[in-house]
């Protein structure tokens, strides 16, 4: 019997959102926007353990509270606005394996992405578990705006981004005429974990795609994200994860 892969959930939960102050733990439908992305990770079945990554002892109280991990805290050189997710996700499996936890594969779950549901991720897991010879799987869906109409702007004067092809160029083309164009968004991610530490990357060569349905890829990053999300939410509650836990409440001061 072949032997079942040990899998890791890896939530990031930094505290320095500059678009929207705090929305890592801000309220949506009377939970922490977070609780939704374990609530989801845990129900899927795929992963041995969730984990989240925080730099802040709030953020890991309110994790642990929703029944996640938080084994040690994120150092703060590794929060920043630029910190790229390499960073954190290695020092994070690094730690782990330090303590004799090793995981053959790892998949980045971001809070901001919080009607990705627990069915979302055991499809992405089968479709990563039948993909031959890939390092890793990444959320994409269908740009809204084509790049073969972007351009490179330069005092008062602009060229495209794209290399134009022979003839009817893109930017004075209808959107439905031109190549099929996907952009990746936050739902989720899944590697091997050897490409962290072979190749210092969180995603490898060999990448496919896992095309998001309906608000599967919605990323609540701006304030209007919000606006839609808690629209949604009034349309239809099950539009996301169901939280078996009690809502945080933050301990009252003494």
């Amino acid at each position: 019997m072949e032997k079942k892969p040990q899998v890791v959930a890896l939530i990031p939960a930094r505290s320095g959102s500059k678009r929207v102050p705090g929305k890592n733990i801000r309220f949506l439908a009377g939970h922490p926007i977070i609780a939704y992305a374990i609530a989801a990770a845990r129900e899927s079945g795929v992963f041995s353990t969730v984990v989240v990554s925080t730099d802040l002892e709030e953020y890991a109280r309110i994790a642990r509270h929703y029944s996640a991990e938080v084994p040690f805290l994120r150092p703060v050189e590794l929060a920043g606005d630029l910190s790229p997710d390499i960073e954190w996700v290695e020092y994070t499996l690094r730690r782990l394996k330090d303590e004799g936890r090793t995981f053959d594969c790892f998949s980045i779950l971001r809070p901001t992405s919080p009607f990705r549901k627990a069915d979302t991720i055991r499809r992405a897991w089968r479709e990563f578990r039948a993909g031959n010879g890939v390092d890793s799987l990444r959320a994409v869906e269908k740009c809204a705006q084509h790049p073969g109409k972007m351009w490179i702007v330069s005092g008062r004067r602009m060229t495209p981004l794209l290399p134009q092809p022979p003839g009817q160029p893109w930017h004075s083309s209808q959107y439905q005429s031109l190549p099929e164009v996907y952009v990746q968004n936050a739902s989720l991610e899944i590697a091997l974990t050897r490409v962290v530490f072979d190749g210092r990357t969180i995603a490898g060569n060999i990448v496919m795609p896992f095309f998001t349905q309906g608000h599967e890829g919605l990323d609540v990053n701006r304030p209007v994200d919000w606006q839609l999300a808690e629209e949604l939410v009034k349309e239809n509650p099950q539009h996301l994860p169901s939280v078996s836990r009690q809502p945080w409440a933050a301990p009252s001061s003494p």
